[in-house]
Order: C-alpha cells, then structure tokens, then sequence
C-alpha cells in the first residue's frame, strides 16, 4: 500500500512525497504550485516540472535531511522504525528540517499558529542533553517534530532574549545546539573555537557561543537557514547540502565512497549559483580553512547551497560543522575530500592545490595567493583566539594540540608554495 506526505514550502504546499509498495520513494510537484506565481524548486536536483522524480532523485534529497549514521539508528530504535526507513522518520520529525522544507501527513490542513514554545532552565536543558544521547532529535516525543542531518547529536532550539527555547509542534528554530561528542575529549569547546577563529579569518560563518549546563558543556550555532524579521518572526531560508544537490545518497558522502569530491563541488557551484565566480572562490577558500584548521571531515554533506528569499538562483551557504577532528587518534586524519588526487595531508603540496584550479597563470596565482594569505592569518588569529579563549569562557587542554597542528599545516602549506 502507498503512503504519502505533503511537502510544503514555508507555509506554501509544493508537492506530494510518495512512498510505494516496495518502499520506493517518488516526488511530484502539485498543479496548483506550479502554476503559482514564481515558483520556487524544492532542490536544483528536481526542477519546476510536471513530472515525477523517481526514487533515484527523489530517496537522496529526501533521506538527507535525516540524521546520518548511528544517530540515524538510535532514531529509528526511538521510533520503533528500521534505520532503513526514510520515509517513516520524516512522517514522525519532519515538521522543522533544514532549510524551509516540512512534511505533514496528506490531506491534513497545516496550522502552524499550533506551534507551541517552552523556555527551559539550565535543570530541564542538562536533562535534554542527557536524553538526547540515547535519543537523537528528542524523536521519541510526539510533539517535537524536527529533522537535522550530520552524524552529531544535535537539537534545533529558538534562542529568545537568551533564554533557550524548545519548540514544538513544528514551529520555526534559530539556532543548533550540540553537545560536545562523550567519546571525544573538548569537542564543544574544539568546535567553538574552530568556528569563532573562521569568523576572524574573515569566512563566512554562523555566530557560535559556548555554554555550559551543569557539567555538560554545548555549542549554540545560530542557523543560517533561518531570518529573523523586524517584526521578530522567524523566517525559513531553504538550502539543500551538496548531496541532496547532485543526487547522492548521504551514505556516500565521502568522496572515497562514491560521494561528490572538489571537482564534483565546483561544477556544481558554476552551473547552478548566483554568482559562480565569487561562489567558488569562496567554496576554494573554505576548502583551505578546513584543511589548516584540521577538519578532516569536510564531506559534501558539509557543503550547501543557500536559496534567498528574493533570488531565483541559490548561492554558497555559510562554512558550518567546523571541528579540529585531526587531533583525535581514534578518528582519519585523511580529508574527506581528495585534494589533487591525494587525502593524506602531509603529502598534499602546491601541486596538488594548483591542480583545483584552470592551468591558466591568473588562477594560480590567485590561489597561491588564497593560501599565503589565509595560512598567514590563521596563524595570527588563532594565536589571539587562544589567548581570548579563557575570557571567552571555552578554554580546554586540546586547543593547545589544535593550535600546534594549526601552525605545523600553516608552514606546511607556506613551504610547499
């Protein structure tokens, strides 16, 4: 027997997921959303077309916005679901995805003015995070219907004259929280650091702030996916990670598993953003971050696209999930994306970054000079951030290794070119 939901743009219904017999997933856009003013795709993988995408466009971007790995098992164990099953996750958590997408059940009328807010004190949010980690998403609860990707766990929360709030019944959220990872010494603290110091080096990149309830200590990342109006609504922005974007299962993320490497990347940038040329040298200059900063596990789903509200054309998201995993032995210190061919950092020279680039002398010399610029200013900033980290409130015995292996890739990069 089929099962459908109803997919709905902000508050505007756009089409109908479909799930068949032999658990196949299928998208239709609706008549009457495609023949609406302006139209907006759900993704650049399906566009505004009368036709139905099959389960080979259709099961990628929809199971991406799903959690990925064993945080994915300990939600389908929560749900009484087999891990297998996108379409029944999204039935339960899909009112408040990433981006402005949500999934109601088909044929019920949408009355988002249910949405219902409870502020939590430092007590109830110390006894969220500990539930959190035998139960992703909080998805055993009925009422809160939220659905984020990434292997972390993590919970979507409205921060509201700095008071953190849960939201439930699908209502709108504005910022991350994320616990640090139990098995991973520092890792809130890691992260913290490693997303303020690509603030002052000057990328683009979601406002973050370290906190503490009781002796758990948690990040708070302000979504980019989100707006606040001036009349202090929230409001949703769409994006879609790269997998969703080129039609790649999230189970592949990593480039040596089948997923979208830095070629893979860059065209996709050309043929579908806004402003191409600025886009890949932003996505360029991510890329350099992430391997200076120790982020091995900057994989496709860790790469987005951003659709504004007033474009027609998406744009590069803001660099998020920024975490020095190289410090930690028990994790691949390879990048989750090859850089010329090679994911082994030591072994990664100019040759191997010029080889990202056209062979023309302009573009390498652009690109030469991204890396002496960046490698020069992430030296200097991360230097001050350590120093600011004890004020900041998230000092921590591994900002000291992040920061050795912060200048050991800077001279690295700084004598290979």
């Amino acid at each position: 027997m089929s099962r459908l939901l109803d997919v709905y743009l902000r508050e505007t219904r756009v089409g109908i997921l479909k799930q068949d017999e032999d658990a196949n997933l299928s998208f239709t856009y609706v008549d009457k959303y495609l023949e609406s003013n302006a139209p907006k795709p759900v993704s650049v993988s399906m566009p505004l077309v009368a036709d139905t995408y099959d389960n080979k466009i259709a099961k990628p971007f929809f199971s991406g916005l799903l959690p990925d790995e064993s945080s994915r098992t300990r939600l389908a164990n929560a749900l009484g679901l087999s891990d297998s099953n996108s379409f029944g996750m999204l039935e339960v958590i899909g009112g408040e995805c990433a981006g402005a997408l949500a999934l109601h059940p088909h044929g019920v009328d949408v009355d988002l003015s249910k949405a219902d807010d409870e502020v939590i004190n430092e007590q109830q949010l110390f006894d969220l995070l500990a539930e959190l980690r035998g139960n992703p998403l909080l998805g055993g609860r009925r009422d809160i219907r939220l659905s984020l990707a990434g292997a972390q766990d993590k919970l979507a929360v409205k921060l509201d004259n700095d008071k953190i709030v849960l939201v439930k019944n699908g209502g709108p959220t504005t910022h991350i929280l994320k616990p640090g990872i139990k098995e991973l010494d520092g890792t809130a603290e890691n992260e913290a650091f490693c997303m303020s110091l690509a603030r002052r080096c000057n990328l683009q990149t979601p406002a973050v702030r370290f906190a503490r309830a009781k002796n758990t200590s948690y990040v708070l990342v302000e979504r980019f996916d989100r707006h606040i109006s001036k009349d202090n609504l929230v409001q949703r922005l769409h994006q879609e990670d790269f997998c969703q974007a080129l039609s790649v299962a999230p189970e592949l993320k990593y480039e040596d598993e089948g997923g979208p490497g830095v070629t893979d990347s860059l065209g996709l940038i050309q043929r579908v953003t806004n402003q191409p040329a600025a886009d890949r040298l932003r996505f360029m200059q991510m890329l350099i971050f992430h391997y200076l900063v120790g982020n091995a596990d900057a994989h496709a789903k860790n790469f987005a696209l951003l659709h504004a509200l007033d474009s027609n054309a998406p744009s590069l998201a803001p660099m998020y999930d920024v975490l020095c995993t190289s410090v930690y032995p028990q994790l691949t210190s390879k990048c989750a994306m090859r850089i010329g061919n090679r994911n082994v950092p030591d072994t990664i020279k100019l040759k191997q970054w010029m080889s990202l680039v056209p062979d023309t002398k302009a573009a390498q010399n652009l690109l030469i000079k991204q890396i002496n610029e960046l490698a020069d200013t992430i030296v200097a900033e991360a230097d001050q951030l350590y120093a600011d980290s004890v004020e900041l409130g998230f000092q921590h015995p591994v900002l000291k290794e992040v920061l050795k292996l912060i200048k050991k890739r800077a001279k690295h990069v700084r004598q290979s070119s």
